[in-house]
């Protein structure tokens, strides 16, 4: 058992043009996107387009397909509209979804590089910002990590973690429900304004949780669901299952994300070997649950669980906490690595200190962040909560721009923690992972761009001159392609032709 897996991060970024409210947010963020896919192929045409061929976004874990008659639109991903669309050096998707520029992580193999390679994306945003707005006449385009716009409107910063195949879905839902409503207390980037459209001038820790509407379910933007049952492994589908979480908030803490990640990678490991099969946390009313865990800053609200138990979502945590305690000490030394014990052990210490004293977590736990600036504001100015200028405060933390946004002001001031140094986050921009298929697809596009025709999570599509035919590799195991596997190849092979070459014979 350890934390480590193949997981990602998606996250779509809010997007607004000053003095230009009703300008399309389809075509800004595709000059986002084009303005950064410039900038790395250094002004070169690359021919790459996503591989759309493989994919199945109506296929749903409980056993059917759905109809594309039925479906709404949104979920449709599987067609290509013509929009921005880049496969980044770094083995990440750069593009526009529901008129929002998306990056998407390459896969990792742990959570601490989920969170190397997300905070990346922060960077590759900013950039493609002032790409953007220095190309002739670039309007300033100003980009958000944040979920809502407090319209009504949400956008998603969804995880996903392959699993066994072999797990069956009900174990999925019967467990992850309950960790999922109760996890809000550490991973919550905070909201002014409760109700989808924020109507009431309150407080709660979630940006997403108001827009839940059912407990299962295939839908990620209409009847949004706390399981979302999409059954697209991009792997090989007989031994894979892709979880697609959509419950999560945009974290702009490190530490937040490194416990979502981290945490429910526990949790799917006790799952899998089915060291839960006795626990029984499911909430009588998750959907209304999930609402008011969210709604209570004080930490304090009672779950109606299953046989008459009553636990707050701090109760609720805890009982998963000792459970993988108890699970991760049963394992073997080698299975039990040092980043699953720095899991287990934050995670444990943010419980204490969230129910002791929930400030003292402001440094590392976005929503206690946010609200300690709000708080502020609102002591030394005498301010309303309905007042505007708080919902400026509470959209300014999610800026991504380093002289602007309150998050990165905090971390400048060592009042928010970082976990890796600009150094760090830089490389990462630049360069894959090397210990998942994502370092074998980054590479190439870097190394042979004209010769990429398209590529996806499970392929890269080669355009070779000499070849009469389209070439597909396909990389349904992502944990080959990594450098140990692959790079004395690339190193080997100054043109894709010659890569072709060596992989057959290989």
């Amino acid at each position: 058992m350890s934390v480590h897996r193949i997981m990602g991060l998606e996250t779509e970024y809010g997007i607004s043009v000053p003095g230009h409210p009703t300008l399309n947010a389809m075509v800004t963020s595709s000059q986002i996107v084009n303005a950064y896919a410039y900038l790395v192929s250094h002004g070169a045409r690359s021919k790459a387009r996503w591989d759309y061929d493989e994919e199945s976004p109506l296929r749903d874990a409980r056993g059917f397909d759905m109809s594309r008659s039925e479906a709404d639109a949104t979920q449709l991903t599987d067609e290509d509209l013509g929009l921005a669309n880049v496969i980044l050096p770094n083995g990440a998707r750069l593009y526009v979804d529901h008129a929002h520029p998306e990056y998407s992580t390459p896969e990792v193999s742990n959570p601490r590089d989920a969170v190397l390679w997300d905070r990346a994306g922060v960077n590759v945003m900013n950039a493609a910002a002032e790409a953007a707005v220095a190309a002739p006449g670039g309007e300033r385009i100003l980009l958000y990590k944040n979920n809502t716009d407090n319209k009504g409107a949400s956008y998603g910063c969804h995880e996903n973690y392959l699993m066994r195949r072999t797990t069956a879905f009900a174990d999925i839902v019967r467990h992850l429900t309950p960790f999922f409503i109760s996890r809000q207390v550490f991973t919550g980037a905070g909201r002014l304004g409760i109700g989808q459209e924020g109507q009431t001038s309150a407080f709660q820790l979630s940006q997403r949780a108001d827009f839940f509407e059912v407990e299962v379910g295939l839908e990620t933007t209409l009847k949004r669901p706390i399981i979302n049952t999409r059954d697209e492994p991009h792997a090989d589908p007989e031994k894979y299952r892709r979880l697609h979480v959509i419950v999560g908030d945009a974290n702009m803490s490190d530490t937040a994300t490194f416990l979502k990640m981290g945490t429910t990678a526990i949790v799917l490991s006790m799952i899998e070997d089915g060291y839960l099969d006795t626990f029984d946390a499911m909430p009588v009313d998750p959907v209304r649950e999930m609402h008011q865990v969210s709604h209570d800053t004080t930490l304090t609200h009672v779950i109606a669980v299953s046989r008459g138990r009553q636990w707050t979502a701090i109760d609720m945590q805890r009982a998963f906490l000792e459970h993988a305690w108890n699970y991760c000490q049963s394992r073997t030394d080698a299975d039990f690595d040092e980043q699953t014990k720095e899991v287990l052990t934050m995670w444990g210490d943010h419980l204490d200190r969230l129910q002791s004293d929930r400030m003292s977590v402001a440094s590392t736990i976005d929503w206690v962040a946010k609200l300690s600036l709000l708080e502020g504001y609102v002591r030394r100015d005498g301010l309303a909560w309905d007042d505007p200028r708080l919902h400026l405060v509470d959209l300014q933390y999610a800026d991504i721009r380093s002289d602007k946004g309150l998050a990165a002001r905090l971390e400048q001031r060592g009042r928010l923690t970082r976990m890796f140094d600009d150094e760090e986050v830089d490389r990462a921009r630049q360069q894959p992972p090397q210990d998942t298929r994502a370092y074998f697809r980054g590479e190439c596009v870097r190394r042979y761009p004209e010769s990429i025709a398209a590529a996806s999570w499970d392929s890269v599509v080669f355009d070779i001159p000499q070849r009469e035919a389209l070439l597909r590799v396909p990389t349904l195991e992502p944990t080959r392609g990594t450098f140990a596997h692959v790079s004395h190849i690339l190193d080997a092979s100054p043109d894709a032709a010659s890569l072709i070459d060596a992989l057959t014979d290989d």
